[in-house]
């Protein structure tokens, strides 16, 4: 990522006041709600490795593997 875009942090602010207008302006809803999320999101991603150290292979994985062996 260049200097320049990180230092543009407008999709930041617009995502935070998107954010706590879905909360209708309560900031601490707001902070539970996105706590809430990232609880979310870190459980799914230890779903996901784990079923990967399992050798497992997420299904959008396999559709890709089989467009790739299909294409050649």
């Amino acid at each position: 990522m260049s200097v320049p875009a990180l230092l543009d942090n407008s999709h930041y602010e617009q995502a935070c006041d998107q954010a706590i207008a879905m909360c209708d302006g309560n900031l601490r809803s707001t902070i539970k709600a996105l706590i809430m999320a990232n609880e979310y999101l870190e459980a799914a991603l230890e779903e996901l490795q784990a079923a990967i150290s399992a050798g497992c292979i997420p299904e959008t994985s396999r559709s890709k593997m089989r467009g790739k062996s299909s294409a050649a």
